[in-house]
């Protein structure tokens, strides 16, 4: 009964199947041969390592436990280990015999524990896993000496976890003797200088993570053996791969969010193709700088490594020119400072397919023969300072592959005659808060002068097109004749969501009568100016609809009792002008919970914003006198004071009547005539 505990925490993910028969397993087989080889016991609460689990278990799982000590019999039950993790377990100390048993042990989870306290003993535990291939030793802070003497005699390790630590430098005494090491991960330290040579004995290393460092520049970069390098997050100025006719293996380089200046010298042979730039202060100068000597074209570093010192020569404009980029597919130069492509510049890149220029300072783009590629499928500009584009006379085959095109956030007017149209693949355009205007008439080809207006007619697989913010007033005649655009009228039966917001819709906009959409379940008219509930017809659909950051007053009786509070499921009303006196009624939603912002609906009372939760109960009797004709109130007003008035002339005039008939004969009298 001391053990059901143990028991208990087991989480056995899968059943292995072991058709071998070998003397000493029979007895733990179970019918059918199938045997339980995982055994999970994360985050039991656990002191130590069970030891009533099966003894033929391949992998333990023991993360999240307070363990704090591997002593040396804690895995002496379980010699056929394959696979320990211990991540998050306290682990201060690992006795010197803990693995003595564990020949077959490949992989061995670390991370996040405190080894840095007692890192020797650590090390000689570590000396006796001969086959060990992978290991993660992340988050222990460690310093490089002490990962030094942990990986010291591993030469099995093909895979190695160094993250989270406070490794600071790097020498060739570090990863000594792994000749195997496939993987290393180095990201998130303190590193801010690598000696030369420190990778040299790693002739196998494919994949190395250097990002969240403090490295200010590699210079003189040779490993050819590498196929991904990740140096993003540094503080890089410079990146110059070693000259020579070397060949690179290097495919993927991740040089985003640094300070590099100048775009980097890569190697001249190379099978690159993903280049991450993202984030830097690089830009193209050869434009801007006028160098009247061919000095000022030249940067020299000396590199001294000991008693070597070794000079490399760079021209400063022509950075790219000595680069083999013609496997790139995908380049990322956002938010830079580039106020220009040199010219020949994307012709070195061939087998581009995604180009990402968003957030630079480009004021214009020459788009000629193989420039940008013909294999260029996404190309964003956006949020540029573009105010024109230069077509380059015959045929625009660069464009022919686009399918997506973001000149969003710039300062055109136009764009060229036939640029679109030569794009017979693009699918979505964004052409967003520019100040252009459509085309009236298809525009000729031949125009001289920068173009003045946009033609998006014949683009026949243009399937989503943004001209939000482009201040457009009229639409002409036709403005999309000859694309799949079409307009809602004829799409009205099939559409299921229809997005309406911030278009500026009032009331007496005709498309909103929405009793053609009889298969509309989802409805956007926030952000408008709608004084009165939109009209619906026939068979509703709808289960979603939002009318918030209107200029609704009320909602009619009708639309309450049978839209609002039967067939939709959600409704957002707040942020409208409501009149607390036209809520009456509301009840149904709120009982029906389909208002989803019910707390937030306010409305007027009195000149005061009060919301309709916290609405006083004596308002709607209040409000009945509000609702009455308001000749009929006059009328009601002024009745009793005729009446009285009229009373009152009628007995002044009944009270004097004889005296003052005697003060008219009195004084006008005539004599008779006989």
């Amino acid at each position: 009964m001391e053990f059901l505990p143990l028991w208990l925490c087991l989480g056995f993910h899968f059943l292995a199947v072991d058709w071998r028969n070998r003397s000493g397993t029979a007895a733990a087989a179970s019918q059918g041969g199938c045997k339980l080889v995982t055994a999970d016991c994360r985050g039991q609460s656990l002191a130590s390592v069970p030891s009533s689990l099966p003894p033929h278990a391949r992998t333990l799982i023991l993360d999240a436990n307070p363990l704090k000590t591997l002593w040396n019999h804690s895995l002496q039950p379980y010699p056929l280990l394959e696979s320990l993790s211990l991540h998050s377990c306290h682990l201060e100390r690992i006795g010197r015999g803990a693995f003595q048993e564990q020949g077959h042990l490949r992989s061995l989870v670390l991370g996040d524990n405190r080894l840095s306290e007692n890192y020797k003993e650590a090390a000689a535990a570590l000396h006796a896993l001969r086959g060990l291939r992978r290991l993660d030793l992340s988050g222990n802070s460690l310093t490089e000496d002490m990962a030094a003497l942990l990986l010291q005699n591993l030469s099995s390790l093909q895979s190695v976890s160094l993250a989270r630590n406070t490794i600071m430098r790097l020498d060739d005494s570090v990863f000594q003797g792994l000749e195997r090491l496939r993987e290393l991960d180095l990201q998130t330290n303190y590193i801010f200088e690598i000696e030369g040579g420190a990778f040299d004995g790693l002739t196998e290393l494919r994949h190395l993570n250097l990002a969240f460092n403090n490295l200010p520049c590699i210079v003189d970069f040779g490993l050819t053996q590498l196929r991904f390098l990740n140096v993003s997050y540094n503080v890089l100025e410079w990146f110059l791969a070693t000259g020579g006719e070397a060949a690179f293996e290097l495919e993927t380089l991740d040089l985003s969010h640094n300070q590099l200046l100048f775009f980097p010298l890569l190697p001249q042979y190379s099978k690159l193709h993903t280049l991450l730039l993202r984030d830097n202060n690089m830009g193209f100068y050869r434009d801007l700088y006028n160098a009247s000597s061919p000095r000022e074209m030249v940067a020299q570093f000396l590199l001294v490594d000991g008693n070597v010192t070794n000079i490399t020569t760079v021209n400063l404009w022509e950075e790219f020119s000595s680069s083999d980029l013609a496997d790139l597919r995908f380049l990322d130069m956002s938010q830079n400072q580039f106020q220009y492509l040199p010219d020949g510049f994307l012709r070195k890149m061939p087998s581009l397919s995604h180009l990402n220029l968003n957030q630079n300072c480009l004021m214009t783009l020459h788009i000629r023969e193989h420039e940008p590629p013909g294999a260029l499928t996404e190309l964003d500009l956006s949020h540029n300072q573009l105010s024109e584009l230069h077509l380059a006379p015959g045929p625009a085959s660069c464009l022919g592959s686009l399918r997506l095109f973001n000149l969003s956030s710039n300062q055109l007017l136009g764009v060229p005659p036939g640029l679109f149209a030569n794009a017979r693949n693009i699918t979505t355009l964004d052409m967003s808060h520019n100040q252009i205007s459509l085309c009236p008439l298809p525009a000729a080809s031949d125009r001289v002068g920068p173009p003045s207006c946009v033609d998006f007619r014949n683009m026949a697989s243009l399937r989503s097109l943004s001209l939000e913010g482009c201040g457009l007033g009229a639409l002409p005649d036709c403005p999309f004749q000859g694309t799949s655009l079409a307009p809602l009228r004829d799409v009205a039966p099939m559409l299921q969501v229809l997005s309406l917001r911030n278009m500026g819709l009032h009331s007496s906009f005709m498309a909103l009568d929405f009793s053609g959409f009889g298969n509309l379940r989802d409805l956007d008219l926030s952000g408008n100016c709608l004084t009165t509930f939109p009209r619906f017809g026939g068979s509703l659909a709808l289960e979603t609809l939002d009318l918030r950051r209107n200029s609704l007053t009320a909602l009619p009786q009708k639309a309450v009792s049978e839209q609002l509070s039967r067939g939709l499921r959600t409704v957002y009303l707040s942020q409208n002008p409501y009149d607390c006196c036209g809520v009456d009624g509301w009840g149904a939603l709120q009982h029906g919970r389909t208002v989803a912002d019910w707390a937030m609906v306010t409305c007027n009372l009195s000149s005061r914003i009060i919301r309709v939760t916290e609405l006083p109960g004596h308002v709607p009797r209040d409000c009945k006198w509000e609702r009455l004709d308001l000749g009929l109130l006059y009328l009601v007003l002024i009745l009793p004071s005729c009446l009285t008035l009229l009373v009152a002339c009628t007995v002044i005039v009944l009270t004097f009547k004889k005296p003052l008939l005697q003060v008219i004969k009195s004084r006008c009298h005539w004599s008779s005539v006989y």
